[in-house]
């Protein structure tokens, strides 16, 4: 399969954003984007980005460049709580690369409330940034193809719950950028109201994975497990109950904000328990090769014997590293039809598979690669190539 250049989308000013509808829940704005209208051109094909190594269209799925919601409605979200007057303006088309350390001047979407482990994310890649929380995953990218933010973080592995495959499936979905990640050191805190001792704590309340995570602590101590949509939200509803019965596992910045007592730390089973994030946003970064460089992608393989190690063997041929595989069956070819059966057709699962891989797409061993793999993938598209964040 060749190459193919990819028309750049770019707006000359401000998107014009038709939102008939706005109203409030829980304190957040929520917008009706089924019918929002984002209006944008399309550069000439004379204009190339450096590498475009994407197919136009998704496998199974009928996709748009302008980034539009789905005809269905299956992608509404149910955005902010920040006022749309205070929104900055929209990055030039040439502003390709990453905003400053600090995060100066950089709205950062997140899914969950105030405290919770992906705001600790978003602050620890841009600790000045302004951090918009989102009730769902998706308002969170839908946050930025509206240009209501300049970014997004959020979870896609974590070393003891693994994959969070919700938001593989999202970032095929949609067509942000990765531009950076972040590994972020999980310490799961006890928390309860001021003055409550650890005995008198009969509930505790916690998104399901921080549950799991602490099943053995929360087993010896005789505590009864609720899930909750996050950690933060836990804090809170703990907080606003005023029962002296209730615990909430999450971060000690969450206690802080709730003004909640932390009764222990660190309570998960294994002491190392870390978190991968993701940074989004619309544009890709320019990838160099001053640094240690990751790239991702996400690939279909065509019908055949050994096609898989195939695909693999592309990088190992180059000793390029693969530090992540992941396989997702096709929502829109759930199932292949393979011929070899004297008792009729058998029928298999048909994949894609994410992989991040450490290269530079600045490196011509990661262009070679994909050029080589492109020999049997039926779809192939990258997903974003950035920094590694080695230090913990």
């Amino acid at each position: 399969m060749a190459l193919r250049c990819v028309p750049i989308l770019f707006c000359p000013q401000k998107p014009l954003l038709e939102i008939p509808d706005l109203g409030s829940n829980r304190g957040r704005i929520v917008l009706d984007l089924r019918f929002s209208k984002l209006k944008c051109f399309a550069l000439g094909a004379s204009t190339q980005r450096a590498f475009v190594l994407v197919e136009d269209e998704k496998p199974g799925a009928k996709t748009s460049l302008t980034g539009k919601i789905d005809e269905d409605g299956s992608t509404v979200s149910r955005p902010f709580h920040k006022d749309l007057n205070l929104l900055p303006k929209p990055l030039s088309k040439t502003d390709l690369s990453p905003f400053p350390a600090n995060g100066s001047n950089v709205r950062i979407a997140y899914q969950g409330n105030p405290g919770s482990y992906c705001e600790d994310a978003a602050l620890e890649a841009y600790p000045n940034c302004e951090t918009v929380p989102c009730d769902q995953f998706e308002a969170a990218f839908n946050a930025v193809e509206l240009w209501l933010v300049d970014k997004a973080v959020l979870p896609i592995e974590n070393s003891v719950g693994g994959s969070i495959h919700r938001n593989y499936d999202l970032l095929l979905r949609h067509r942000l950028h990765i531009v950076r990640e972040v590994q972020l050191v999980v310490n799961h805190c006890l928390l309860a109201l001021p003055g409550v001792t650890m005995e008198e704590v009969k509930r505790v309340f916690s998104h399901p994975q921080a549950l799991d995570q602490c099943e053995m602590s929360l087993t010896n101590l005789g505590i009864t497990r609720v899930s909750a949509d996050d950690s933060a939200a836990a804090a809170l509803m703990v907080a606003s109950s005023g029962k002296r019965d209730m615990g909430a596992i999450a971060s000690a910045r969450a206690a802080a904000l709730y003004g909640l007592d932390i009764l222990a730390e660190k309570i998960q089973d294994e002491d190392e328990n870390v978190t991968r994030y993701l940074v989004l946003s619309r544009e890709p970064i320019i990838p160099g090769t001053d640094r240690v460089y990751k790239t991702s992608i996400v690939f279909t393989l065509e019908e055949g014997p050994g096609m898989l190690f195939k695909a693999l063997a592309v990088f190992s041929l180059r000793d390029i590293n693969l530090s992540k595989i992941e396989s997702r069956p096709q929502k829109g070819r759930p199932l292949r039809v393979v011929d070899g059966s004297n008792r009729g057709n058998a029928m298999y699962f048909d994949y894609l598979f994410y992989i991040d891989f450490e290269a530079s797409m600045a490196e011509k061993r990661a262009q070679n690669a994909l050029e080589h793999l492109q020999e049997y993938a039926g779809f192939l598209r990258v997903l974003g190539s950035y920094p590694m964040d080695i230090v913990l």
